[in-house]
């Protein structure tokens, strides 16, 4: 059983840089590809970046490409999004998912079914 915790959300200005973090447990992270998702206030939840399980793949929504980075370390069992200049639009509640399954950029559509989720972070981006 995979838990996911998430970390490292909180009050950031604009063009300010914040990373999350999203710690697994319960079993080998290896065995995952992750994707962090976001949902902002009213809005369907989207899709941010995917990782495969070796972190040699990866996906970013095209309105974060440039901005974001993802990352993992499967030793340290946790998956990063690294997110610089930050603009209003990006404040959501940020989730991590994960799924045992082959990398596909598929994975980041939000009705594609990962398995499991974390209880998510809040970005908030204001001045």
């Amino acid at each position: 059983q995979l838990q996911l915790v998430e970390s490292g959300g909180g009050l950031v200005q604009p063009g300010g840089s914040l990373t999350l973090s999203c710690a697994a447990s319960g079993s080998l992270l290896d065995y995952y590809s992750v994707g962090w998702f976001r949902q902002a206030p009213g809005k369907e939840r989207e899709g941010v970046s995917c990782i495969s399980k070796n972190g040699a793949s990866t996906y970013y929504n095209e309105s974060v490409n440039g901005r974001f980075t993802i990352s993992r370390d499967n030793r340290k069992r946790t998956v990063y999004l690294h997110m610089n200049n930050l603009k209003p639009e990006d404040t959501a509640v940020y989730s991590c998912a994960a799924k045992d399954i082959w990398f596909s950029a598929s994975m980041c559509w939000p009705d594609y079914g990962m398995d499991y989720w974390g209880k998510g972070t809040l970005v908030t981006v204001a001045s």
